[in-house]
């Protein structure tokens, strides 16, 4: 069960990815084919996209990071009191 999950994700983070990838070249090649626009400001825009990308990429990270820690110590919880219950039943 866990393999099928692990791979519809990859094969979600590969279409995420390209999407990705595609904008990125189209917003690169916008920039290039601009002629109005100076060389500097289209570095500072393409300076801006990127960090931009990699802050999101962070954030995503991060609250992913956050959601499995919460869904470890659920689980922990869970079985603390699985075995507090059985530890009662069997008591008796």
């Amino acid at each position: 069960m866990f393999t099928s999950t692990r791979n519809d994700n990859a094969l979600i983070m590969l279409v995420n990815l390209a999407g990705a990838l595609i904008a990125l070249g189209m917003l690169a090649l916008s920039l290039y084919l601009s002629p109005d626009v100076p060389l500097s400001t289209k570095g500072y825009w393409a300076i801006a996209v990127l960090m931009l990308c990699v802050s999101l990429i962070n954030f995503v990270k991060y609250r992913f990071d956050e959601r499995v820690a919460a869904d470890r110590i659920q689980r922990i919880e869970q079985a603390r009191n699985e075995k507090l219950l059985e530890d009662y039943v069997s008591a008796d």
